[in-house]
C-alpha cells in the first residue's frame, strides 16, 4: 500500500506543479514538477506485499467530444451569400476641412523606461518581493518531499486509515499553498502595476509636453521608423523631464490588494498587453 500511495501522492504534487495545471504559474518557473519524487518506482522500488496493494483508479476521462453533424446545405448556402455579400452603398458624407501638415517625431519608450530612476527603483522592489516568494515556495515544495518520502518509508508502520488520512492532508496542503502563493503573486503583481501605472500616465504627459514644445503633432514609436534624423527623436528629453518630474514612486504593499482585487487586476492586465498608448 505504501508503494501505490508513494505514487498517488508524487502524481498529486506533479499535477499542482504542472505548467499544464490550469492554475499552474508558468510564467514565474516556480511551479515546475521535480520528477524526483516518482524515480524510485522505475529504478526498482520494492513492491509491497500482494495484500497491501490497493488499485489505482484511472482518472475521468470525460465525455467523448461529439462528432460534427452532417451540415445543413440551407445553413451553408446562407454562409456562403454572407461571405461574398457586397459593400452597403455608402452615403456622401459632409466635406471637412484636412488635418494639419504633420510634423513628426519620434521616440525609444522602452529606452525611456529603461533609464527611468522611477522605473528602475520599481523592477528592483518588485524582484525583490517574488524572490522572497520564490524561498517560500521552494521550503514549501522540501516540506511536501520530506512527508512524502515518510509515507514511503517501508519502515513505517502505518494502518490504512491512517495513511489514507495522510495522504489527504498532504493533498490539501498541496492545494492549498499553491493558490496561497498564486494570491501572493497576483497581489505582487497587482502592486506593479499600480507603480508602473503612474509612471506610464506621467510619460504619456512628459511626451506630450515635450512634443509640444517642439511643435510636433505626431509622435511615432522608434522601432516603427526605418529611418529618421536625429532631430526628429525626443527620447533624451523625455527621459530627462520624466526623472525630473517624477524621480520615484512608491510601491504599495501586497497587504492593500485583496485577494479579489489583485486577480482582477492581473486579468486586466494580461488583458491590456501590446494595447496601452505607449506599450510598444
Amino acid at each position: 500500500m505504501r508503494y501505490l500511495s508513494r505514487s498517488m501522492v508524487a502524481v498529486a504534487a506533479a499535477l499542482i506543479l504542472s505548467p499544464g495545471a490550469v492554475y499552474a504559474q508558468t510564467s514565474q518557473g516556480w511551479f515546475v514538477p521535480n520528477q524526483g519524487g516518482q524515480s524510485s518506482a522505475k529504478h526498482g522500488t520494492a513492491a509491497p506485499s500482494h495484500t497491501a496493494r490497493r488499485a489505482v483508479a484511472m482518472p475521468d476521462m470525460g465525455p467523448a467530444i461529439p462528432v460534427a453533424p452532417a451540415s445543413d446545405p440551407k445553413a451553408e448556402a446562407a454562409a456562403q451569400a454572407q461571405a461574398s455579400a457586397p459593400i452597403p452603398t455608402l452615403p456622401t458624407l459632409m466635406k471637412e476641412s484636412p488635418p494639419p501638415a504633420p510634423i513628426i517625431g519620434v521616440i525609444g519608450v522602452p529606452d525611456v523606461l529603461q533609464a527611468s530612476t522611477a522605473a528602475q527603483a520599481v523592477q528592483k522592489e518588485i524582484e525583490a518581493r517574488r524572490a522572497a516568494l520564490t524561498a517560500e515556495v521552494k521550503k514549501e515544495q522540501d516540506m511536501w518531499r520530506r512527508v512524502q518520502a515518510a509515507l514511503a518509508d517501508p519502515n513505517a508502520h502505518y494502518t490504512q486509515d491512517d495513511l489514507r488520512k495522510r495522504e489527504l492532508a498532504l493533498q490539501q496542503r498541496i492545494g492549498n499553498s499553491q493558490l496561497a502563493f498564486r494570491n501572493n503573486e497576483a497581489r505582487i503583481q497587482a502592486a506593479a502595476q499600480v507603480s508602473l501605472g503612474q509612471i506610464e500616465r506621467t510619460l504619456i504627459a512628459v511626451i506630450r509636453q515635450v512634443s509640444t514644445s517642439r511643435g510636433m503633432n505626431l509622435v511615432l514609436h522608434r522601432a516603427q521608423v526605418a529611418l529618421n534624423m536625429n532631430e526628429f527623436d525626443i527620447t533624451t528629453e523625455v527621459t530627462k523631464q520624466l526623472n525630473q518630474v517624477l524621480p520615484s514612486v512608491t510601491v504599495p504593499p501586497d497587504s492593500a490588494f485583496s485577494k479579489v482585487t489583485a486577480a482582477a487586476m492581473q486579468a486586466q492586465q494580461q488583458a491590456d498587453q501590446g494595447q496601452g498608448p505607449i506599450g510598444q
